[in-house]
């Protein structure tokens, strides 16, 4: 491998991030605490002492979650920039967004009926009414 005086700094670079980040880390190891102890090894989340499992039978349907989002919010960023440019783009531009509308509220009619609207509380209580 040949050096160009363009690679240089870069080179110089390359070597000072690794050797920072590897005498942080021996400086870690080094200096932290090595004993360890019950409490130290229990879960530990915003000042609370969990309670019981964290594996519940919750079936969250993150894709219909996407797609709500995708629904909302990337409508509303593709429906101002149209509303910005709508004297050039005329009644074309008005066909695509209403093309653009439809395909959307396709999406969210999908994902009304396969109830991706119903999630936390009240979704829970229902799965366990059923058992």
């Amino acid at each position: 491998m040949t050096s160009t005086p363009e690679t240089i700094p870069l080179l110089i670079y390359i070597i000072a991030a690794v050797g920072l980040f590897g005498l942080l880390l021996t400086a870690a190891w080094w200096l932290g605490e090595k004993s360890t102890n019950r409490n130290k090894e229990r879960p530990y989340e915003s000042g609370v002492i969990p309670a019981g499992s964290a594996r519940l039978p919750l079936t969250v349907p993150f894709y219909l979650i996407a797609i709500f989002f995708i629904v909302f919010d990337v409508e509303t960023a593709f429906i101002f920039t149209w509303a910005v440019a709508w004297e050039q783009l005329g009644l074309a531009g008005l066909l695509h967004i209403t093309f653009f509308i439809v395909a959307l509220l396709v999406g969210l009619a999908w994902l009304w009926i396969k109830n991706g609207l119903e999630w936390g509380p009240s979704r829970m209580r229902k799965y366990h009414e059923s058992d």
